[in-house]
């Protein structure tokens, strides 16, 4: 192999570069996948790697809002992250990453990076931490009662087709997304995306349906998007501004008859099964969800807020972003943050993965200290901080909603 050409790509070369994520996803081209991927990526924000004249490689970036604790930051959405097989194991993944990391560090972009991992072995090494993760719901439907005593809403439940949806589900999700920490903005290119339901990515389910809750006055209180596939829900997407709109959508989910099941991706701490005449009704199982890598860690630990008054230094180690290396005071009282470097001795010790893992205040420093990837230097500072940088119900990034193929 030559020396490989990275760069990002010009808009004639899109379909080029889409036929090669695809090769390298296993997966048959479409006409339809073109048009997804046109409608979503931005040329300026893909990167290809070249051997010679062949594209071997690339990744893209979203430019989007993160809800964090205490207020929203930008973030660059990663996705699309692919290397030919003829091409691995030779440092293309790798020096993409270099290329976005330190691209976004020397021209102030995005000081926040995040992705959804489809494989959890590869982006350790790059400074990504578990940030957030899903609890995938599988309910017996038989069983799936909300008790009698639940207060559910006023209004309607009706469902409609995706023109007439689409603008209760943008102003609906805007309304939760801004308190949502892990929750992403979606313009108008997203939602194209996000509700993009071609045959082929059905996977042998039926079209998607839209169901709208309003209020008796006609204001827009929550939906839920959902599939049937044979005896199942599947629930995609379920987003409600208050807890009565919440309870009344599963309600109606739980009243739709010909189905003994359903699954979703929900949050780890679901309010659904405390719903329930049978909690029983709905197993749960964690897996890992949004990857947070802290590009640039002084803008991003000062872009969120703390939950308790802190002041701990720290010491990081960061050998892909040698700008975040070496030890930092971090502040914090109320909206006042600072994070500055020092030579004072280190309270904790840890890496950029734990710090990216910790952000959204899921992942605890207390957890990651158990597991001996993070060094307690004074004593009691790892609780401390650990406090410090919890939130308060556990983040969530909708499944699917946030980075999306094509």
């Amino acid at each position: 192999m030559t020396a490989p050409h990275i760069r990002a790509i010009a808009a004639d070369e899109i379909e080029t570069w889409a036929r090669m994520i695809t090769v390298t996803y296993g997966q048959d081209w479409r006409e339809g996948a073109l048009r997804s991927v046109r409608t979503s990526i931005d040329p300026a924000r893909t990167t290809a790697a070249y051997d010679g004249p062949e594209l071997v490689g690339g990744m893209s970036v979203y430019g989007r809002s993160l809800t964090v604790p205490g207020g929203v930051t930008p973030v660059a959405g990663v996705t699309l992250v692919a290397v030919l097989p003829t091409h691995r194991r030779r440092g293309l993944l790798t020096a993409m990453m270099r290329r976005e990391f330190t691209g976004l560090y020397e021209t102030g972009g995005e000081a926040v990076a995040a992705l959804n991992a489809a494989e959890a072995t590869i982006y350790g090494r790059f400074g990504y931490g578990v940030a957030s993760h899903l609890a995938r719901l599988d309910a017996d439907k038989r069983l799936l009662a909300v008790r009698p005593d639940v207060e559910v809403g006023d209004g309607t439940v009706r469902l409609v087709d995706a023109e007439q949806a689409r603008p209760v589900l943008e102003k609906v999700y805007d309304a939760v997304r801004r308190h949502g920490v892990g929750w992403v903005d979606r313009t108008e290119r997203f939602w194209t995306a996000r509700l993009y339901d071609a045959e082929h990515v059905r996977a042998g389910a039926t079209a998607l349906r839209f169901a709208v809750h309003r209020e008796p006055d006609g204001t827009p209180a929550g939906y839920v998007l959902y599939r049937s596939r044979q005896d199942t829900v599947e629930v995609v997407e379920l987003v409600a501004t208050t807890r009565r709109s919440y309870a009344t959508l599963w309600r109606f989910l739980a009243d739709l008859d010909a189905h003994t099941r359903l699954t979703y991706d929900a949050a780890v701490d679901e309010p659904l099964p405390h719903l329930l005449v049978d909690p029983r009704a709905v197993r749960t199982t964690v897996v890992d969800n949004l990857w947070v890598r802290l590009v640039d860690a002084g803008r991003a630990l000062t872009a969120r807020r703390y939950a308790t008054p802190l002041d701990v230094v720290l010491e990081v180690e960061d050998p892909f972003c040698p700008w975040n290396a070496g030890r930092h005071r971090l502040t914090a009282d109320g909206d006042t943050v600072t994070y500055e470097r020092t030579g004072a001795r280190a309270d904790v010790r840890l890496t950029a993965t734990e710090l990216g893992a910790a952000y959204l205040g899921g992942t605890t420093l207390d957890t990651l200290a158990a597991a001996g990837r993070v060094d307690e230097l004074r004593r009691g500072a790892v609780a401390v901080a650990s406090a410090a940088f919890r939130g308060g119900r556990e983040p969530y990034h909708p499944s699917g909603a946030a980075f999306p193929a094509f």
